[in-house]
């Protein structure tokens, strides 16, 4: 009996160590691969726009078209960079200077060395344009977690700034807000790219985050996938300063008689994103409500603002719907020009 008792454990044993056997191959190639692609990033996909010293550190920005005032783009909280305007930028640089940028770390730009938060954005930023050349006036345009980070730029150097384009921007008050309706607090997926950011060294990150994003331009996706894990550790330091972010975007609430627009995501999710948040459709209909009211209240800081619903667009408007983008862009510059 003691022999037959011996004999069955061995296939348990030979089990597990053939699965070990094939992490450990499958880690091995991940690696290799990952470790390939960061050396050919920079040859295959090189910067599109010009790399701006601002003290011993590179930033990229992207400048296209002329005429005044330029037109400058804020990312969200993602890796994109310039390329989450993929959709957009060359039409607006038909009528007048585009400019997108990469946030440090993202993309083609050079990592801080200092903490990050939004007055470091701004700083970073207010350097990259006097680099280049560029002192305003300036349309600036901001998605997601650009809103609270242009309201920091506004409150530092609003002396520059004539017109504003919100897509569909965070408010710094919505964690608090969203919560409070049964909504996940989205304040704490740093923890996500923690993990994320602690194993892009396997290549773990491209199978996990692709494609980059859904609605964005198949022409982007090489790029953004290239540069994923160097841009996914400055994310990760961006989600960690997110509460100090939203606390800075929120100190300044007025923005005068500048002309602005907000445009409003009003889509319902799927089904599938209400099981990855953990929430129901009535949870979802109520936070919805409390996002456009939110929205509403960005426009109100204007007294020449507006606010767009969107009902047949994600949250990442300047994809689904890039003409709306493109418009309330043209919009706000025609008003600033007219001024």
């Amino acid at each position: 009996m003691a022999v037959k008792a011996k004999r069955w454990w061995r296939w348990p044993l030979r089990i597990i160590g053939a699965l070990l056997a094939l992490i450990i191959v499958a880690v091995t190639i991940g690696a290799a691969v990952e470790f390939h692609g960061r050396s050919v990033a920079a040859r295959d996909y090189p910067p599109r726009g010009a790399l701006v010293d601002i003290g011993g550190r590179r930033m990229h920005l992207d400048c296209r078209g002329t005429g005044s005032p330029t037109v400058v783009f804020e990312s969200g909280l993602d890796t994109n960079g310039t390329l989450a305007w993929a959709r957009v930028q060359d039409a607006i640089a038909s009528t007048t200077r585009a400019c997108s940028y990469d946030r440090a770390g993202i993309m083609w730009s050079d990592p801080r060395k200092t903490p990050v938060d939004a007055e470091a954005v701004a700083d970073d930023l207010h350097a990259t344009l006097a680099g280049a050349g560029i002192t305003g006036p300036l349309v600036m345009v901001g998605h997601s977690l650009g809103g609270p980070l242009m309201m920091t730029y506004v409150r530092k150097y609003g002396a520059n700034v004539a017109g504003l384009v919100f897509v569909d921007a965070s408010h710094p008050d919505q964690v608090a807000r969203m919560t409070r309706l049964g909504f996940p607090d989205l304040g704490k997926v740093a923890g996500l790219f923690g993990w994320i950011d602690a194993l892009t060294w396997t290549g773990a990150q491209r199978l996990v985050v692709q494609p980059p994003y859904p609605g964005a331009p198949a022409s982007t996706t090489g790029a953004t996938t290239a540069y994923m894990a160097k841009s996914l550790h400055a994310v990760r330091l961006e989600a960690e300063a997110l509460p100090r972010m939203f606390a800075q975007g929120g100190e300044l609430r007025t923005l005068g008689d500048r002309p602005t627009i907000v445009l409003t995501s009003t889509k319902p999710r799927t089904p599938g994103d209400l099981k990855m948040l953990g929430i129901t459709s009535a949870t979802d209909r109520r936070v919805q409500a409390e996002w456009v009211v939110m929205q509403a209240e960005e426009a109100h800081w204007s007294t020449r603002g507006r606010q767009i619903l969107v009902p047949d667009a994600s949250h990442y408007i300047q994809f689904d719907r890039p003409d709306l983008v493109i418009a309330a862009v043209d919009e706000v510059v025609g008003q600033v020009r007219g001024r």
